[in-house]
Order: C-alpha cells, then structure tokens, then sequence
C-alpha cells in the first residue's frame, strides 16, 4: 500500500510540473531578425551622406556612373533575447498542494470502502452462520420436544381377547400402552369376505353407519382397556350372503376380515395435534368345533398416528 501511495505522489506532481517547463520550450522558438543598418542609423543623416559622396566623387576621380548599391555596408542578424519564465506564485503552489492532497484523500478513501465491504461481507457470512446455526439448533429442540411428547403422550394399542364365559367367543380391546391420559371420541369397524389378504383394498373402507361415536367421553387412564367390538361364531352364519359362502368359509376357501379404527385425543399435545388414530384389523379362523381370531392385515389396516 505504502508503494503505491508513494508512485500516486510522484505522478501528481509530475503532472503539475509539466505545464510550466512545455511553457518555457514553446517561448524560446520566437525570434525576430532585425536591419542594424535601418534601426541604428537615424533616417535623418542619409540626405548627408548622399550629399557628402556627391562632393567627394570628382575629387578622387571615380567614375560617376558607378551605382550607390557598390558602397553599401552588410545586414546584420540579432535574435531577441528569450522571455523570462513566469513566476511559480503562491496561488499554483496552492492548487498543485490541494491537488496531492485530493489525491491521497481518493487513495485513503477507496482503501476505507474496500475494507468497510469487506468487513460487510465477513459480517453477513457471520449472521448468516449464525442465523443458520440458531434454526438447526431450534430445529433439535423441537425434534427432542416432539420425542418428549410422543414418549410421554397415549398410545391406544388393539388386541383380542377371548371371552371366559363364552365359548368360541371374542372381543377386540383398546389399551392405552403410554404414560398419560387418553379420550376416545369414535370407533368404526367392518367386516368383508375375501379370498385372502390381497383380495382387500388397498385402504380401509367404511359405512358411514358403521361409525360409533362415543356420548360421553371414555377416558383410559394408562394400562386399562375396552372392549370395541365383540364378535362371535355364531355371527358367521349372518354375514354370509348365501350357503355356497358359508361353505367356502367352512372350507377355508374365502375368510372373514374384521377391521376397524378407534380414535382418540392427547391431553398433553398442542391443541391442533390432540387427535389420534389406531387402525387394527382381524382374520376369523372357523373350525369344525373350534373358532380363533387373530391380528393379521396389510399394514394399510394396521397402523398408529
């Protein structure tokens, strides 16, 4: 830096130098040529001395046709002394200072922006880190709170169990399996006959009369359980459509799905993420004298939110 302040001081000045001295080159190539004989000799005595010649000529025997160009005397060249150079006053000196200071000023000045943006730059790098750093950091807490929340928040989980006092009978149990309070609001269910598991839907369809909602609000602490939907062998009969249906589910041919949802609230969530729901699903095993049902389905049928 101090280099090339240094070469910007040297080119100013040379700038301001340079007009007196091509001033001066330019006064010294004028010069005039002047007759000695027409500016040093007054016009007055020139009478006199053709008069002086005239008296003198037949004296000395000259030959009075000889012209008077014979007698006159040669030219003489003087150049005029070049001007004097002007003088450098107090007013050039002035602007030639205030120019170098102007220029030093420029300099100094263009330095200061360069590393004013510089220091912008690295200040916004810095703020944007910064700003970056505080989301990831708001983004881990919210995922930790949210961990926090679904460790500690109900989670209703859909068994079967079958009755003690009847025989081939059964009923499917909601359990709350979290640490706090659950409210259930709705439980749906359906029952279809297919083939096999692929036979179904690719989601879970229900009759909006099979929807069940609660009149007053069931609340399962955590560890207890409902019974939402009893089914028995005796039903098999009824939800076959004819005896060639029954017959096929006899022989294993097609099988009863039972499937359904329940569908509950968080008491310590946000007030719009308090809604939950499980979906479950049941295969009915018939058997000569025996009967079982048992959780299978795609996992469409059988899923937590």
């Amino acid at each position: 830096m101090a280099r090339w302040l240094v070469v910007l001081i040297a080119l100013c000045a040379f700038a301001q130098t340079a007009t007196p001295v091509l001033g001066q080159a330019a006064g010294n190539s004028g010069a005039s040529r002047v007759n000695p004989s027409a500016s040093s000799q007054p016009s007055a005595t020139a009478p006199d001395a053709a008069a002086s010649q005239n008296n003198t000529a037949p004296a000395s025997g000259l030959n009075s046709d000889a012209g008077p160009s014979a007698a006159q005397p040669p030219q003489i060249i003087v150049n005029s002394p070049p001007p004097a150079a002007a003088p450098w006053t107090w007013h050039d000196r002035a602007l030639w200072g205030a120019n170098i200071v102007l220029a030093v000023l420029g300099y100094v000045g263009i330095i200061l922006a360069l590393r004013l943006m510089k220091s912008i730059d690295h200040n916004t790098r810095t703020s944007v880190e910064a700003s970056q750093a505080a989301l990831e950091s708001a983004h881990a807490a919210l995922t930790q709170t949210q961990a926090f929340v679904n460790a500690e928040r109900p989670w209703i989980v859909v068994t079967v169990e079958p009755f003690l006092t009847m025989e081939n009978s059964f009923k499917v149990m909601a359990t709350n399996r979290g640490r706090t309070p659950a409210r259930l609001l709705t439980t749906e269910d359906h029952v279809r006959i297919a083939a096999d598991e692929k036979s179904l839907p690719k989601s879970p369809e229900y009759d909006s009369a099979s929807t069940t909602a609660l009149t007053e609000p069931l609340i399962l602490l955590p560890g207890e359980s409902v019974g939402i939907r009893p089914f028995s062998r005796d039903e098999v009969r009824s939800l076959c459509s004819s005896d060639e249906e029954f017959e096929r589910v006899e022989l294993w041919e097609d099988k009863i799905f039972l499937y359904g949802c329940v569908t509950y609230k968080d008491l310590i969530s946000v007030p719009d993420m308090q809604t939950h729901q499980t979906d479950w699903c049941c295969r009915y095993i018939h058997g000569e004298t025996k009967s079982a049902l048992v959780i299978t389905g795609p996992p469409e049928y059988n899923k937590h939110t």
